[in-house]
């Protein structure tokens, strides 16, 4: 049997840096909350230019603890990984997230794409006890809320 070198293992270091208190967090009551939040932390300059998909995390009292950036793509699309996604909300003990997508057209029609990784991140979601309470598709002017068009979360 081999001796395992202790030093060659990676380690891992899971921290949390509160900058904020609690009560001073902007607090998520509706979409609209959502997408103003969204709207003040995304880039005026490439908005209209590529897809960016972003998470919000909040905690038990809907306040939001931060903005995660995902991905960036191109024009008409961006790659969603459910790990980034789910690895970001558990270390920073998140209790639920909202999800945030732009349009660069202006449309805020979703697609089937838009609504399968919904649907799959829902689910998984479920697992961790990991409420995912909307997601939001963000423009310069306007949005669509997934929760408020029933579109199943």
């Amino acid at each position: 049997m081999t001796k395992i070198d202790l030093y060659k293992i990676p380690e891992i270091e899971l921290t949390y840096k509160r900058k904020v208190k609690a009560d001073d967090r902007p607090k998520i009551s509706s979409s609209w909350d959502a997408y103003k939040l969204f709207r003040e932390n995304w880039d005026d300059l490439t908005i209209n230019l590529a897809e960016e998909f972003k998470i919000m995390l909040l905690d038990r009292n809907n306040r939001c603890m931060g903005i995660v950036p995902i991905s960036k793509g191109g024009v008409s699309g961006t790659v969603v990984d459910p790990k980034l996604i789910f690895a970001s909300a558990l270390k920073a003990r998140a209790c639920a997230i909202i999800l945030g997508h732009n349009h660069p057209s202006g449309n805020t029609k979703h697609s089937r794409a838009d609504k399968e990784i919904t649907d799959k991140l829902v689910q998984g979601g479920q697992y961790l006890d990991l409420k995912v309470l909307d997601h939001i598709i963000v423009t310069d002017e306007n949005y669509l809320s997934f929760a408020d068009e029933g579109l199943t979360l």
